[in-house]
């Protein structure tokens, strides 16, 4: 005799019902997620940070369908500039250490600049178009992550003053 059971399979057993695991990050949540993932694995990362007296040290760490991900390393005053990452969007996570970044956004032909202190474990999100410049002015080197997606193509420099950045951007939607 055939019962429910033994048609159906056990009803039990539910991973032939569940949507397919996603195979990467689908979503700025989900990016944010893999960033802290990799930061609470010391051991992944750790080994791995070299600290250059002339530049600042990076290496990519992971790349995935349509995002890659960079380990950075800060001397005491070694900075970025500033810059966007072109069509990219991003999370980044300090892992060590005390960054400060510095971003504008450009509003009706004037720009508004926020400064923030990061220390291990602050993330921060942003958009493609996000004008930013962090440095270590720490005495005290320091590590960050970095996730980018898509993959990081540009890196385009800014002006160094705010109101350079809110004529860029002026001309820019212009």
């Amino acid at each position: 005799m055939y019962s429910d059971v033994s048609i159906a399979g056990d009803p039990l057993a539910l991973p032939h019902l569940l949507p397919p695991a996603p195979q990467h990050p689908g979503t700025v949540a989900e990016f944010a997620g893999l960033a802290r993932t990799i930061a609470a694995d010391r051991g992944r990362w750790a080994p791995l940070v070299r600290y250059d007296a002339t530049t600042r040290w990076y290496a990519r760490l992971q790349t995935g369908p349509g995002y890659e991900v960079w380990l950075l390393s800060w001397l005491p005053g070694q900075g970025s500039g500033l810059h966007d990452h072109g069509a990219s969007h991003g999370v980044h996570t300090v892992l060590q250490g005390t960054l400060r970044e510095r971003s504008l956004a450009a509003r009706g032909g004037t720009a508004r600049e926020t400064t923030r202190v990061l220390t291990a474990g602050h993330q921060r999100a942003f958009a493609p178009g996000y004008v930013h410049e962090v440095v270590n002015d720490s005495l005290d080197g320091a590590v960050s992550l970095h996730v980018y997606f898509p993959g990081l193509t540009e890196m385009t420099p800014h002006a160094c003053t705010p109101a350079a950045t809110a004529k860029t951007g002026a001309a820019a939607r212009g």
